[in-house]
C-alpha cells in the first residue's frame, strides 16, 4: 500500500494520473519478457527469498538493456545487483546468500552481525530497522533528484533488511557503470546504486515510499514519475 500510495503521490506531483499493473514475476519467468513491452515504466518492490526471483532479475535485465525506467525498492536493488553481475559483469550464477547461500559470487551478502542472529532464530526486531542516515554521492540521478526538493548531503531514510550489498565486488561495478549513488556516512554500507547514463535506473536498499505523503511525494518518485511522462508514449 505504501509503494501505491508513493506513486500516486508523485503522480499529482507531476500533473498525471499513473495508471498500475501488478505482474506476478514467476509470469515473467514461464512467458518471458514480452508481457512486459506495454509498460512505460517498472518498479521491482521489497521481498524476500527465492520464489519469483528470476523473473525480477529477467525483467530488470530487459529494463536496463531497453532503456525503460526501473526503480528497484530493497529487494529490487539487490536484485539489480545480481542482475548485473551476471550479464554485465560476467559472474555467472552470482546471487544473493538469501536465495543461494552457496552461489560462488555473493554480490549481496548477509550484513556483519546478522549471521550470528539468524544462527539464534533471533529474528524479531533484529533486522536493521528504522531510520538510517543515507550520504548523496554528488553527480549522480539520486543526488539530482533530491536537490530538486532541497535535499543533499545526508538525508534519513527508512531500511528493513538483513542483506547488504558485498563491497568486495564494488570497484568491478563502479568500472562496468553500475555507479554507487548513496551510502551510510562512514561510507560501509551502499544505500543505491544506479545507471547514471540510463533515463533512470535506480536502486535503493531503503524504502522512500514509507516516508511518501501526498503533500510531501518523496523526490526519488517524484523523479521517476516525471521521466515516465516524458517517455509515455
Amino acid at each position: 500500500i505504501s509503494v501505491i500510495g508513493a506513486i500516486k503521490h508523485a503522480g499529482a506531483a507531476n500533473n498525471i494520473k499513473p495508471v498500475l499493473h501488478w505482474i506476478n514475476s514467476e509470469d515473467v519467468e514461464k512467458q518471458g519478457v514480452k508481457i512486459l513491452k506495454k509498460f512505460a515504466g517498472i518498479i521491482v518492490p521489497q521481498g524476500w527469498g527465492s520464489r519469483g526471483a528470476e523473473g525480477k532479475i529477467a525483467t530488470i535485465k530487459y529494463c536496463r538493456e531497453n532503456q525503460v525506467p526501473y526503480f528497484g525498492l530493497c529487494f529490487g536493488m539487490q536484485m539489480a545487483v545480481i542482475e548485473f553481475a551476471r550479464n554485465a559483469l560476467g559472474l555467472k550464477g552470482a546471487n544473493s546468500e538469501e536465495v543461494d547461500p552457496k552461489t560462488a559470487y555473493p554480490v549481496i551478502h548477509i550484513m556483519p552481525g546478522q549471521k550470528e542472529l539468524i544462527a539464534k532464530k533471533q529474528y524479531g526486531g533484529t533486522i536493521r530497522l528504522g531510520g538510517w542516515p543515507c550520504k548523496i554521492v554528488p553527480g549522480t540521478h539520486l543526488a539530482s533528484a533530491y536537490l530538486k526538493y532541497g535535499k543533499k548531503g545526508i538525508v534519513s531514510e527508512r531500511h528493513r533488511h538483513r542483506y547488504e550489498f558485498n563491497n568486495e565486488y564494488r570497484e568491478q561495478y563502479e568500472k562496468a557503470g553500475l555507479k554507487v549513488a548513496g551510502t551510510s556516512p562512514d561510507g560501509k554500507i551502499v544505500e543505491a546504486v544506479e545507471i547514471t547514463k540510463h533515463p533512470f535506473f535506480i536502486g535503493t536498499q531503503f524504502h522512500p515510499e514509507y516516508i511518501s505523503r501526498p503533500l510531501d511525494p518523496h523526490p526519488l518518485f517524484v523523479e521517476f514519475i516525471g521521466v515516465i511522462s516524458k517517455f509515455k508514449n
